[in-house]
Parts: structure tokens; sequence; C-alpha cells
């Protein structure tokens, strides 16, 4: 029987060229990953939540899915 997961981490950085946000998740047991990207962050969560119950399947989605921005946002004083 498997086990569930109880959280998966994915990171997300925003690809300079498209400017569209990109997520990926690393399986650590080697089964392959998870990658997705959205144009927004509510299209991105919609794009993550699809992509992780595909990759996990029914039964076994893990029950808390984070999101990681590899670069955090600066906010510049004029």
């Amino acid at each position: 029987m498997f086990k569930v997961m109880e959280e998966i981490t994915l990171q997300v950085q925003r690809d300079e060229e498209s400017g569209w946000l990109v997520a990926w998740w690393d399986d650590p047991d080697g089964a392959g990953g998870i990658t997705t990207q959205g144009h927004d962050l509510r299209d991105l969560q919609q794009q993550i939540t699809e992509a992780v119950a595909v990759h996990f399947g029914e039964g076994a989605v893990p029950r808390r899915v984070r999101i990681h921005f590899v670069s955090d946002p600066i906010l510049v004083q004029a």
C-alpha cells in the first residue's frame, strides 16, 4: 500500500522572456516530477492543482501543496 505525502513544495519563478510564472517539483522517489506554468498567480494555482492531481492520481494527492517563490519581489522606493 502507498503512503500519501503530507506536503509537497513547488518552486516558482517568473520566466524572463515570456513573463509567465513557472512552477516545478522533482519527485524525491525519482518518479519524474511536475512542471507547469500560468500567466498569473490565479492561473498558476489552477494549473498546479490539475498537474498534482494527474501526477499523483486519485486518493494519493498530498494534503498540502505549498508554493515557494524563488525570487521574492522587490519594492523600489522612489
